[in-house]
This record gives C-alpha cells, structure tokens and sequence, in this order.
C-alpha cells in the first residue's frame, strides 16, 4: 500500500507540473499575437462566416478536398465536361484545364460563400453561361475565365468583385452596362481578345473607381482608350495599332506606376507626355520613334529598344538640373536603333544613379545589324552585381520576347 501510495502522489505532482505549463504559457510570444494575413487578393475588410462544418468535408466525387485547405475545392486537369455541385463551404473553387463547355445555375445553388473562381483553359462561350449565375454570388472576389471561347463580356457579375480575368477570348463587345456596378474592381485583364476603339464609345471604365491594373494588350486599338478612371496605377496597351498619344491624355491619369506600349505604331510623342510624379517603368520597345521625350524625375527603367532613333539627345530628356530633386532613372534599353555613337556624357549629370545603359547592335546600314565600340555601359556595379549583369546580359536576347510569349503572365511584375 505503501509503495501504490508512493505512485499516487508522483503521479498528482507532475499532472500539476503540467497544468502550471500550459497556464503560464504565452502563445503570443510564439505567434505574436496577430493573425497571418489573408492572400493578396482578397478583401482584408471582408470577412465571410463560414457554417461549421463535420470532418472529412463534404467534396464532389469528381474532385479533391484537401483536409489541409478544408474550404479549398480542387477539380483541375480531371478533363471533366460538366461542373460538379458545389458544396456550401467551399470558398475557393479550382475548375481549370478541363473540357467544361457550359456554366448552369444548378451546381452553383449552395455556393454561398465561394469567393474565388478558376475556369480557365476550358471551352466555355458567352451563351452557355446562365443568366445571373455570378451575379447571385455576393461574396466572390476573383474570377478566372482566360482561355476560353468566350465573345462578349459575361456580365452581369456581383458587385463585390475585385479581379476578373478575360484574357485570351474572343470577346469583341464590351456594352456600357456589363461593367456596372463594379465599383470594388481592381483589376480588369482583357489582353488578346477582339476589341477595337468601338468598345469606348459608352465609356465602359469610367465609374471604376477603384481600378488600378487594367491590360487591353493584344487586341485591336488604333487610339488611346478615353476616360480611363484616374484610379489606374499599372496600364498595359501592348501589341495594338496605337500610332499617337495625344496631348496631356496623362494628365488625368496621375497615378500611372507602370505603362506599357511596346510594339505598336507611336512615331511622335509630345515632349511632356510622361511627366507622371509615380511612373517607376516605361515600354515604348518596338515602335517608330525618331526623338525621345521628357524624362520625368520618378522614372527608373526605360526602354526604347526598336525603334528608329538616330540621336539621344539629353537636353530634351532633362532641360534643368536640380540638385534637391535628382532624377531616379537608373537603366535605358536602346539596342536596334539607329545610333552610330553612345548617349553624351551629359546625362550623367541629369541621371546621376544611370547604372547601366543597353546598345546592344544597331541599325544603322539597313542591311547589317552593327554594335557601338561599348554594347552594354555599367557603373557603380559591386564585383557581384557585375557578375549578375554579365549572367544576364548572355541571356538578354532569348529574354527580349518573354513578356509576350508567357501567356500565363498577364501582367508585368509590377502588376502582381
């Protein structure tokens, strides 16, 4: 008796060194106290109850609930023809690369707290999609529809959505109404579709007020799109017929970070065109320019790569110097013009921070691509930004097309 007496004791002493554990411990110091934050691309202010929920999930046959993502639904690559009924828990909905032709109503009827949709690379056209479908979804923020048949927009959508994703259709009509009621839309990727100026006749963007990142690459413009909202940080019009920009046509748009407008048919552009306080990035590769233009002081990265430039001259890039506001430019791309000498020596006083400026060969005889005696000028490189730039430099004409060619990327890194 004793000795069980003994084992009690030992017994009730380390059950109570155990509780003193877990009382004094501070799960604050180890997590810090603050929630993970939620993906980029949802709504940090919009926070949707969630019904409990018994374990396993409930999941479509056809597809896969991790119990690791409980309100994550996978369904992709499975080569399914139909969507699978959506279980009410389900927020985040993966439906791509398969053969889905249609989008009734029926499988989406429980679907009340989904709030990303992916049916991209599928075979879905604008008439198979039933009336309302997204619309009744009012907590959906991002919806992937790229890669598909699609002709006109699918509208209506629910107002609380901030991503959509068109890009890669054949969508040729944009009516004044199908954006409506959009006004949390950040944004809006139409690039490699049909769409020519006509679309902008009803002004389809103007009350977005919350745009920030909108791609009309790859489609059909010949002008500048009007009466962009002025919320718009990243603009992306490349591979167009744009052959003119007119004048102050930036000076309602004052929040532009990153343009893009290579490969289309500019051959003038007005001398103040891009002086925007926040431009970080400009692509005017592969147009017709003879002169370059005023070089605004927020600019970083130039590229002019191209075009029919015969001489840089510095004073129309930076008429003034102003020692208290030093212009940030720090790389120009200008291979495949016509320069037969490098930029002048003035503009490392207009551009103190230059680092490196891209020759490449040039165009000068017409016939012969032609190198200037320094194909590529560095400066202030440390020996191992100067390694990283010579890796860089053997695989700059491989890279050149990138942007164009990785269809998935819709977007510049700035644009993520």
């Amino acid at each position: 008796m004793g000795f069980l007496r003994y084992l009690l004791i030992l017994h009730l002493l380390w059950a109570a060194l155990v509780f003193c554990q877990y009382e004094d411990y501070d799960f604050e110091d180890e997590y810090g106290g603050e929630p993970d934050q939620q993906p980029y691309y949802f709504n940090p202010n919009t926070q949707v109850e969630v019904p409990r929920f018994p374990f396993p999930v409930e999941c479509a046959k056809e597809c896969f609930c991790p119990p690791a993502f409980p309100l994550s639904m996978y369904c992709d690559h499975r080569k399914l023809k139909t969507i699978p009924n959506i279980p009410n828990h389900v927020q985040q909905l993966y439906l791509q690369n398969n053969n889905i032709e249609a989008v009734p109503a029926g499988p989406f009827t429980n679907a009340t707290f989904v709030r990303e949709i992916n049916l991209s690379y599928n075979n879905i056209k604008f008439h198979m999609i039933d009336h309302g479908v997204f619309a009744k979804l009012s907590n959906l923020l991002q919806l992937h529809l790229q890669h598909n048949e699609l002709e006109e927009f699918p509208f209506p959508l629910p107002s609380s959505l901030e991503r959509l994703l068109l890009g890669f259709n054949k969508i040729s009509r944009l009516p004044g109404n199908a954006v409506e009621g959009l006004s949390n839309m950040t944004m809006l990727d139409l690039c490699s579709n049909l769409l020519d100026d006509s679309v902008f006749k009803e002004k389809p963007f103007s009350n977005m007020k919350n745009l920030t990142q909108l791609n009309l690459g790859n489609n059909k413009l010949q002008t500048m799109p009007p009466d962009l909202p002025p919320s718009l940080q990243h603009l992306s019009l490349e591979n167009n017929s744009i052959s003119h920009i007119p004048e102050n046509y930036f000076n309602r748009l004052p929040q532009i970070i990153a343009l893009r407008m290579s490969h289309n048919n500019l051959q003038n552009i007005p001398h103040n065109a891009f002086n925007l306080p926040n431009l970080l990035e400009l692509h005017l590769g592969h147009n017709k320019l003879k002169q370059v233009f005023y070089i605004p002081r927020s600019l970083q990265h130039l590229y002019i790569e191209d075009n029919e430039i015969e001489n840089i001259n510095v004073t129309v890039m930076c008429p003034t110097l102003d020692p208290l506001n030093i212009k940030q430019l720090t790389y120009i791309r200008v291979d495949q013009n016509k320069l037969t000498s490098p930029i002048s020596t003035y503009a490392f006083f207009c551009f103190p921070l230059i680092r490196t400026i891209y020759y490449g060969e040039q165009n000068v005889t017409g016939s012969r691509p032609s190198q200037l005696r320094t194909p590529v000028f560095r400066r202030f490189l440390t020996p191992e930004e100067f390694q990283e730039a010579e890796d860089n430099h053997e695989t700059l004409n491989q890279e050149t097309e990138e942007d164009h060619e990785a269809e998935d990327s819709y977007f510049h890194p700035y644009y993520h």
